[in-house]
């Protein structure tokens, strides 16, 4: 019944005059039945008989067709309500990674490159009318997932990232951006963003990064950088540990921010520092209000009334009150 709604609950106020009618039966109820006057009824043969004791049963017959009326007036009915949502303005981005080694660092907990991969993750969750593409790179860039629409795809190869030796070593922002361009330069979307992301400095590539983001502006592709890393030192790996595991050192963190700040300029973009975990978060949080999709829902909803059979039984149960009065209760007067 947690479904059920009233579409004029304004007549349940009804009730309150049940109790009246039940006063108003117990005062009046010797008024009802028909009485004859006799000098003696020692003529007559006695019967004793539980019918008069059941008479009050009319009453509650009388009563519940009563409150099946008062009830079928307010309407019940079930409410089933289906919902639709339609895009009216989405938007394509890429989010491009930097996986080179420094990415390992742990001024950000665990490291950089799993706290990343947490804060994405919730932010794709979150883009629930969006396509998505994940583009990756270090000296070197590659697509690891294209622009889709499928959250499950786009979920796991971010759940895949991680350092592998598979790119050379090196931070290629020029060659991570263009990647990132490339994958979004056929899309029909009315709004294209990247959200590029590196620790470091560019050293690597042979497409330099001003370059790429020109052709990012030309293309109306609107560019977020995050610079990803604490000021001063951080721990790094340096060298690999005889168990296969690395080895960690102090070294100061360098991020080129004059870079970073030019390419989301020339974009019509924005140039974020993430320092900890919490301001990675904070700066998901803005991009995900500052990129708003318009999204339409459109709402059906199916009413299936159920006053019927209240109508039904208050009809039942007062033709039974109606015989009754007129076969086992009837009065010989």
């Amino acid at each position: 019944m947690d479904k059920v709604t009233f579409l004029n609950p304004e007549f349940f106020w009804l009730f309150l005059f049940l109790p009246l009618a039940v006063v108003w039966y117990f005062f009046k109820r010797n008024e009802e039945t028909p009485t004859l006057q006799i000098s003696s009824t020692k003529g007559f043969k006695t019967i004793s008989s539980i019918l008069p004791k059941l008479r009050p049963l009319l009453l509650v017959l009388r009563l519940l067709a009563l409150s099946s009326l008062i009830i079928a007036l307010a309407r019940p009915r079930t409410v089933d309500v289906n919902s639709k949502t339609n895009s009216t303005n989405g938007i394509d981005i890429v989010i491009a990674s930097d996986v080179s080694g420094s990415m390992l660092a742990k001024d950000l907990k665990p490291n950089r490159m799993e706290a990343l991969k947490e804060v994405a993750t919730a932010f794709v969750k979150e883009r629930v009318s969006d396509r998505i593409g994940i583009v990756v790179y270090a000296a070197e860039a590659y697509t690891k997932t294209p622009v889709t629409s499928d959250k499950a795809v786009v979920l796991q190869a971010i759940n895949d990232i991680k350092y592998d030796n598979v790119l050379q070593d090196g931070t290629g922002i020029g060659m991570g951006l263009a990647t990132a361009v490339n994958r979004l330069k056929e899309s029909k979307a009315k709004s294209k963003v990247v959200i590029l992301m590196t620790d470091g400095v560019n050293n690597s590539g042979f497409l330099e990064p001003i370059m790429a983001s020109e052709i990012a502006a030309d293309l109306g592709i609107k560019v977020y950088t995050i610079g990803i890393g604490t000021n001063g030192n951080a721990l790094f790996p340096y060298a690999y540990a005889p168990n296969g595991g690395f080895l960690f050192k102090m070294m100061p963190v360098q991020i080129d921010e004059k870079l970073m700040k030019e390419i989301a300029q020339k974009t019509g973009g924005k140039y974020f520092r993430a320092q900890n975990n919490k301001a990675l978060q904070q700066i998901y949080d803005e991009i995900n209000q500052l990129e708003t999709t318009k999204i339409e829902e459109l709402k059906f909803v199916n009413y299936d009334e159920k006053f019927r059979p209240f109508v039904v039984l208050a009809g039942l149960l007062l033709l039974l009150e109606i015989v009754l009065r007129n076969t086992l209760f009837r009065s010989f007067i």
